[in-house]
This record gives C-alpha cells, sequence and structure tokens, in this order.
C-alpha cells in the first residue's frame, strides 16, 4: 500500500516515476497501469492528477522545457562576455543531459518527438530555448528575427549532438562536448556578416 503523500507531492512523485517509464518504454509502449504500478498507486489515483496519458505526457514535456530553459538561462546570465555566454550555454545544456537523462532521452531517444499528438509541444521546448539564445547572439546589423533564425541553428547543433549522444550511448563528457561544440558554434557565429 503507498504511503500517503499530500497532493503536491504525489503530483510529483508521479511525474518522476512516468518520466522513466516513458523514457525506458517510450510513449505508445507505456500504459497508464505501468506508471500507476510503478509508482505503487492505484490507476484511479494516478487518473486524480491528470486526465490521461497524453496530458500526462504533455505536462512531462512541459516540466523538461521549462527545467533545460531555467538551466540555460542562469548558467547564461552568470558568465561575461557572449563567447563565455554560448560556452556556458552549451555546459548547461549538455549537464542538463547529462543529469537527466530520462528527460534527454524523451526529447531526443525515441520517435515520439515526429508523433503528431507531440511535435507541437517539443516544438514548444525548442522555442523555449531559442527564447534563451537568441539575445546571446550579436552580429552587427543583423535584425532580430536574423538573431532567431541563426539561435535556431545553434538549437538544431545542440539537439543533433543530443540526439546521437542519447541513440549511440557514447557517454561524453559534457563540459569537453560543450567546449568543443561552443567553439563550433562560436567559430561560425563570428563568420557572420548582416
Amino acid at each position: 500500500m503507498a504511503i500517503r503523500l499530500p497532493a503536491s507531492e504525489r503530483r510529483s512523485q508521479l511525474l518522476e516515476v512516468a518520466l522513466e517509464e516513458f523514457a525506458a518504454n517510450g510513449y505508445h509502449l507505456t500504459s497508464m497501469n505501468q506508471v500507476a504500478e510503478a509508482a505503487g498507486v492505484t490507476k484511479p489515483v494516478l487518473y486524480q492528477h491528470f486526465r490521461s496519458k497524453k496530458a500526462l505526457y504533455r505536462e512531462l514535456l512541459e516540466d523538461v522545457s521549462i527545467g533545460l530553459a531555467e538551466a540555460i538561462s542562469e548558467a547564461t546570465l552568470a558568465a561575461e562576455g557572449p563567447r563565455q555566454q554560448v560556452e556556458a550555454g552549451l555546459r548547461s545544456y549538455f549537464g542538463y543531459v547529462t543529469k537527466h537523462r530520462a528527460a534527454a532521452t524523451i526529447l531526443y531517444g525515441g520517435g515520439d518527438r515526429r508523433d503528431g499528438e507531440f511535435a507541437d509541444a517539443i516544438r514548444r521546448v525548442e522555442e523555449t530555448i531559442v527564447e534563451e539564445i537568441t539575445p546571446l547572439i550579436r552580429v552587427e546589423g543583423l535584425d532580430d528575427e536574423g538573431r532567431r533564425l541563426l539561435a535556431h541553428g545553434v538549437v538544431g547543433l545542440t539537439e543533433g549532438t543530443s540526439r546521437h549522444w542519447v541513440a549511440s550511448g557514447y557517454e561524453p563528457d559534457p563540459d569537453e562536448l560543450a567546449a568543443r561544440v561552443a567553439e563550433l558554434a562560436w567559430a561560425g557565429l563570428r563568420g557572420v556578416h548582416a
């Protein structure tokens, strides 16, 4: 029998357990029964917190988005200068992927990102990160839309790296990877002229 928790603690616990289950099995192969069983609760308790599996998964994606964006924002605010901000942001990003592997797996590891039901939610994750990166791109004469476009390029670079990392099982040092990707991104951004 599950220990009775306050509603907010139970909801957090259910999200943590669901994240692990979805990361291990993917969205389509994970059932609400599995999540409830893994959490040590009944299915009705799970449905008291989440009206459907889709709602639960979307909330997980939103939580991942917020956590990743906050980590990047904190890192870039603490860094001095644009180059240091790029590297700090990438260090934070890849550190997040390392520490929150299940979150990275639901974002980058499965086919769920191409699923029409979740493509919009994953795009919102990407847009949240783009919002953090756009102000860091400083190219004289480049307008806001041009900076935003380049921010999407940087996000594509980091996401492509993360997808390969998660899918291959390769375990790079996140700080070293951040330094290399930052060098690649910085060299590319320095070559941009408006």
